[in-house]
């Protein structure tokens, strides 16, 4: 039982990182064909929106490598530890990709903002390692 949370904690990170970066690269992939329809250049910049989410990912990496470490735990205390930190950390992935799609369009529209988009996207980003290290404190 222990193992299915010790698994859960990185696959919903990394499901939640896969849907964010498919959002996010959905947009930005629009938003350079407005460029190129336009004859306008397609700015780089916006691979930054797409990549922000895979970081869970690597929170969820940590997060089951701290629950492996802590196997001689409650079973059920680590499944859960898993499964709802897993879950908090995806969900971030998962409205960090769509704010991340917003932020695409919006840099291409007005080609202004980006930092105010970082912000969004690092506030966001805050979410998954709260989790990762308040559920690594709870299990620790």
């Amino acid at each position: 039982m222990g193992l299915m949370g010790i698994a859960a904690a990185f696959a919903l990170a990394a499901a939640g990182s896969a849907i964010g970066i498919g959002k996010a690269g959905m947009s930005a992939i629009g938003a350079w064909k407005k460029c190129y329809a336009q004859n306008k250049p397609a700015p780089f910049l916006l691979l930054t929106f797409v990549g922000a989410p895979f970081t869970q990912t690597i929170y969820g990496m940590i997060l089951m490598n701290a629950l492996k470490g802590a196997a001689n735990a409650d079973p059920g205390l680590i499944l859960g530890a898993g499964l709802f930190g897993g879950i908090g950390i995806g969900m971030s992935a998962w409205f960090q990709g769509a704010a991340a799609a917003a932020a695409a369009d919006a840099q291409v529209s007005t080609g202004k903002g980006f930092s105010n988009y970082l912000i969004v996207l690092g506030l966001i980003e805050s979410v998954a390692l709260f989790v990762m290290v308040f559920v690594m404190g709870i299990v620790g």
